[in-house]
Parts: C-alpha cells; sequence; structure tokens
C-alpha cells in the first residue's frame, strides 16, 4: 500500500514510478477521491459544528420557554445530510484505497529499467558449469531411471504437476529440507516457526497476494488460503503490533509445503518437477527499521547463497528489472542455478525487499528508541530456498554417467551416511 501522503506532495513523480513498471499514470484519480473524501469531511465538521451549536441554542429557548420548531427542523436536516457525508466520505476513501492496492510497490532507484526478464543484471556468479564427459539428463529422466520419481502415481492421485519420490529421492528432499533450516536457524540466526498452512483473507491481503492474485492461490470452501509460501504467515506474525525498535531485526524461517495454482503457467514446464502445484520451500523473513532493511536483504541473500556453495551448485546473483520485479518488492535478487540437464540458468531463490509497503497493509509498526510515535516496519522475504529446485539441480550437477547421484557431503548426515543414490535405493 502506498502513502497517500506521498501522492499529494509529488503527483508527477508517483506517475513517473509507475510508469518504470509499464503502467499508466494513476494519481489523478487517486487524488479526486483524495479531495472528495476531504470535502466531505470538511463539510462534514461544519454541519457537527452547526448541530452542537443549535443544541446549545434549543437547550436555552426551550428554558426560556421560546419555540424551537424552526432550530429542530434545521437539526434534522443537519442530521440527514451529515449521514449523506459520512457515506459520500467512506465511498471515496473506499475507491482511494481500491485504486491504491492495486498499485505494486515503488521500486528502488537502483532496480534496472526493462521491461522483462530479459533486462535482469547479473552481479556475480560463483563457480562453474560443471563439464560432462557425457551427456547430462534432466532430473525427471534420472529420476524416472531411478525407479525413485513416479509422475505418472501422481497424475493418478492428483492430476498433473505433482510428484510422488520414494525411498532415497524422497530422503533426499527431507535431507535437503532439514539441512537448511538447521543451517539458517543455527547459523544464521533465523528462529524456526511452525506455522499454519491456511490463513485468512487479511493474512493473504497483507502480503499482497490479494486482492489482485487470487487466481494464483488455492481457496477452501470455508474461504482459507493454501499458502503459497510461508512469507504470508511469517510476516503476519507481527500485523496490528507495535514493536519495540529493541527486538528489531526479527528473523524467521519457516519449512513448509507451497501450494499455488500456477495459473499463469499453462504450457511452460510441462515436464518435471520445476513448477508444481505443491513443493516444499524453506522460507526466510525479516522485519526491521527503514534504516536497516537494504543491508538486512543483502544478509538474507548471502544466506540463502550459503546453501548453494554448500551443495556444490554453480550460481549466480542476478537483480531483478523493472518489469520483472514482484508486485510488493522494491527491489529483488534472485539467484540462480545451473541445471546441465537443461543447458540453462534457472531461479531457485528470490530475496526481496518490500519496505514499508506490505507494513501499510498489515498496520504493523515499531516504536522508535527515543520513544516518539510510531513508524512502519521494512518487511523482506526470501526462499532459503526452494526445496524441490535444489533437489533438481543437486541430480543433474551430481550426476555420474551410469545414472548414480552423488549425495553432497553435507547432507550425508541426515541421510544415514548415505554417499551416492542408485536404482532401487
Amino acid at each position: 500500500m502506498h502513502d497517500i501522503r506521498l501522492v499529494r506532495a509529488d503527483p508527477a513523480a508517483f506517475d513517473a514510478a509507475l510508469a518504470r513498471r509499464g503502467l499508466p499514470p494513476a494519481s489523478a484519480a487517486i487524488l479526486a477521491r483524495d479531495e472528495a473524501r476531504r470535502a466531505a469531511l470538511t463539510a462534514l465538521q461544519e454541519r457537527q459544528a452547526r448541530r452542537n451549536a443549535l443544541s446549545r441554542e434549543i437547550g436555552i429557548a426551550r428554558r426560556q420557554g421560546a419555540d424551537t420548531a424552526a432550530q429542530e427542523a434545521e437539526a434534522a436536516r443537519l442530521r440527514e445530510e451529515m449521514a449523506a457525508l459520512e457515506a459520500e466520505a467512506a465511498a471515496a476513501e473506499r475507491e482511494q484505497t481500491e485504486l491504491l492496492e492495486a498499485l505494486p510497490n515503488i521500486l528502488d532507484p537502483d532496480v534496472p529499467d526493462g521491461a522483462d526478464e530479459g533486462a535482469n543484471k547479473v552481479l556475480h556468479q560463483h563457480g562453474e558449469p560443471r563439464e560432462f564427459p557425457f551427456p547430462p539428463r534432466q532430473h525427471f529422466e534420472l529420476g524416472e531411471a531411478l525407479g525413485l520419481m513416479d509422475f505418472a502415481a501422481a497424475a493418478k492421485l492428483a492430476g498433473s504437476r505433482f510428484v510422488v519420490l520414494r525411498g532415497a529421492l524422497a530422503r533426499l528432499e527431507r535431507a535437503l529440507g532439514q539441512w537448511m533450516l538447521d543451517l539458517h536457524t543455527r547459523e544464521h540466526g533465523y528462529a524456526e516457526c511452525a506455522v499454519p498452512l491456511l490463513v485468512n483473507d487479511a493474512a493473504v491481503y497483507g502480503t499482497g497476494q490479494l486482492p489482485k492474485f487470487a487466481e494464483d492461490l488455492f481457496r477452501t470452501t470455508d474461504g482459507r488460503w493454501l499458502v503459497p509460501t510461508a512469507e504470508v504467515p511469517l510476516t503476519n506474525l507481527v500485523r496490528e503490533e507495535i514493536l519495540p525498535e529493541a527486538v528489531l531485526p526479527l528473523r524467521l524461517a519457516a519449512l513448509t509445503p507451497c501450494f499455488r495454482s500456477e495459473a499463469g503457467a499453462a504450457g511452460r514446464d510441462t515436464r518435471g518437477m520445476l513448477r508444481q502445484h505443491q513443493f516444499t520451500k524453506v522460507e526466510l523473513v525479516s522485519v526491521t527499521t527503514p534504516e536497516a532493511s537494504a543491508e538486512e536483504q543483502e544478509r538474507m541473500t548471502r544466506c540463502a547463497e550459503r546453501v548453494l556453495t554448500g551443495l556444490g551448485l554453480a550460481w549466480r546473483r542476478v537483480v531483478l528489472s523493472a518489469g520483472d520485479t514482484g508486485f510488493s518488492a522494491a527491489k529483488t535478487y534472485d539467484l540462480e542455478v545451473w541445471l546441465p540437464g537443461q543447458g540453462a540458468w534457472r531461479e531457485i531463490s528470490s530475496c526481496s525487499n518490500c519496505r514499508d509497503f506490505q507494513a501499510r497493509r498489515m498496520n504493523a509498526r515499531y516504536r522508535p528508541k527515543d520513544g516518539k510515535g510510531t513508524a512502519f516496519v521494512h518487511t523482506l522475504n526470501g526462499s532459503g530456498v526452494a526445496v524441490g529446485r535444489a533437489l533438481i539441480a543437486v541430480m543433474e550437477t551430481h550426476q555420474q554417467a551410469d545414472g548414480s547421484i552423488l549425495v553432497p557431503e553435507v547432507l550425508r548426515p541426515w541421510m544415514g551416511g548415505v554417499t551416492e543414490i542408485r536404482p532401487g535405493a
């Protein structure tokens, strides 16, 4: 959500910020509703003042035995006008809110201009893609040959974009999630949380999925939403709270299933596990002060990078362009891993600074150390990382000529000491 004071102060700058995202000007429509709301409230205050004065006049007149019929008629008319003005102000505020809540966050100045992912900028790369003495296979070819990855069984149970993992691959996926969560909580200072997988309207509104992106979510028959990411419940823990500055930064982590309808992904990544309706992810969320949020984003991204380095993967950090940055984010770093089977870099983590955009929707504030008033917190979220995509990257990067897969050393304690996965494992 945007601060209406910023729109009032510089409408041209607000429209220019929207133009970076390829959106038309919106300030005139917003300010028209704002003016209507303020005019209605001013008129309401004037009539309230007159009504209060009339009440005093009527009281005096009654004590003096004077006729008050005219004054009472005026008071009745004022009540009707006040009710109409209250409705007018509420309607204008509702229309103004609907306009504001549909607009994405203002981008940081250092976000590259550009209409889509083609304008994303690679900042640095860690490691080189592995060279193979044999043609590398994609993860689903490896998994099916091992007899441990079954898309047909999943389709029988739930339809497309699901998978059944068996044996050592199921254990490897579990090992990845457990190792990542332990890494972030024990070494990176995030507090582990177990959160609901079903949330209410206010929660998905607070992080920006509603009202614009409802079709991307799964909804239950009782009106709750399956979480598309643990960002939603973790971030909403501070909704409608006023935190003391001393507790910031608040760093939270959760390992959860995630559910997405993939409504806009028809025909994309239909083979394999890259784009599933259900997947597992370690999510990182930070809540901090405005002054600290830029460095917190750098820190969070380094935490996610540590995962990829530990797994022996080639990866790179990319800053997303204006046209590729998500709705709630002011700036996003994507981490991409090299998938040898695809011969392509694919996103495995996004780390975003939302500044006060989500906090305004959630009314999440903090009280500065000097105790003077309150201010909106800044919220950040990042994948630490997507477990299914990490599984894909590990399988394709560490595959052997015979179709077996070497288990990265960091995962072996969670695999009972298993060093490689072979057919029937």
